[in-house]
């Protein structure tokens, strides 16, 4: 009877320790999984925003097209700099969690804001275009789309963070390997001179 009594509460033990072992364990999942979905919102936001921005690209250098004749090379860059960041941003959207992907875009981000600062810094040199109603519209949009993207940037490598540090935790970290949650990857800027929007302000 002893030894009876002795087999169940072991049995209880065992069993109301692999029930604590296993809610802790869907815990730490569901909070990764909460985590990473927020890194995918937070992309989901510099994407909207990124996208704006390349709407607005092909107005800019349409109406610049017809003052800057002798500046077709600075205008063909630009278009080709932005066909290429859509490319990129189209695959991180895709995947958020691809760190190449995400790398990429800020890559081509790089270049095409290289790209528009020099259009901007020739636009400067031709005050009929300056003061072109067309034109100061398309700027001043297309500075708030930058401090739209550098908010949702900072958003987006906020979540990224919480992201990493509930990953790269113990335990979590031991389940995050096991059920495939990779690292997520910061929209870092690389290049200095990107750190600045271009300055599109013709007053």
């Amino acid at each position: 009877m002893a030894f009876g009594l002795l087999i169940l509460i072991f049995v209880v033990v065992v069993v109301v320790a692999l029930l604590a072992v296993t809610g802790s364990i869907i815990g730490i999942y569901n909070h990764l999984v909460t985590q990473r979905n927020r890194t995918k919102n937070a992309y989901a936001q510099i994407d909207v925003q990124l996208k704006r921005r390349y709407d607005l690209i092909p107005n800019l250098v349409e109406t610049a097209k017809g003052y800057l004749s002798h500046e077709r090379e600075t205008l063909e860059a630009v278009i080709a700099a932005r066909a290429t960041a859509i490319n990129a941003n189209q695959k991180a959207s895709s995947d958020p969690a691809d760190g190449t992907a995400i790398q990429g875009v800020s890559s081509a981000e790089g270049v095409l804001q290289g790209a528009l600062g020099r259009l901007l810094a020739v636009v400067e040199s031709y005050p009929d275009l300056k003061a072109n109603q067309n034109m100061m519209q398309l700027t001043e949009e297309l500075t708030s789309t930058e401090n739209k993207v550098a908010f949702a940037r900072q958003a987006y490598n906020d979540a990224v963070l919480g992201y990493n540090t509930a990953r790269d935790t113990f335990p979590n970290n031991l389940l995050a390997n096991f059920f495939g949650f990779q690292p997520a990857q910061l929209f870092e800027v690389t290049d200095p001179g990107e750190r600045q929007a271009p300055k599109v302000s013709f007053s």
